[in-house]
């Protein structure tokens, strides 16, 4: 049941402002409920992926600026009690590189991996919990949430909650 979804749901964001408050939602669920997790976010440039990965930064505590980290391939927040760690994995040449870079490392404890572009490292990274599909619809972003886990399907139910 890994391979299928479990449960989606889907919301029309108007605005920047709307999408750090759906990531910041976002992030307070995964505060409360703390496990490891797996989230890959879908969308074309521009489509407020980073956006949304701002809000479940301010979530957890972070107060300063976010930016995708395109040349690093990966930025680390650290915070009291977990670790998140912000994947654009746009300009990896080859999936083999995140092997080279440690990349199974990243997927333990308790930490959350928010992975942009997850497609460009097929074959290297595990099953996410969630899959955020972020698409440009008019004036604003509709925004997908698939649970793909049981631990997925616990947090969409909680952010169904919350919006």
């Amino acid at each position: 049941m890994a391979n299928s979804v479990i449960q989606a749901d889907e919301w029309l964001i108007h605005g920047e402002e709307n999408m750090v408050a759906l990531g910041r939602r976002l992030g307070d669920v995964l505060c409360r409920q703390p496990a490891s997790a797996v989230i890959f976010l879908l969308g074309d440039l521009g489509a407020g992926k980073t956006t949304l990965s701002r809000g479940i930064l301010y979530a957890f505590g972070h107060s300063g600026a976010v930016k995708s980290p395109t040349y690093t391939l990966v930025e680390p927040y650290q915070f009291a009690d977990r670790q998140v760690f912000h994947f654009d994995l746009y300009r990896l040449g080859d999936p083999e590189e995140l092997e080279y870079m440690g990349i199974r490392d990243y997927f333990v404890h308790n930490n959350v991996c928010l992975l942009e572009w997850p497609v460009r490292g097929e074959g290297y990274l595990p099953q996410p919990d969630l899959i955020i599909a972020t698409h440009v619809s008019g004036q604003g972003r509709l925004v997908k949430v698939q649970a793909n886990s049981a631990y997925g399907v616990q947090v969409l139910r909680a952010l169904q909650q919350t919006v």
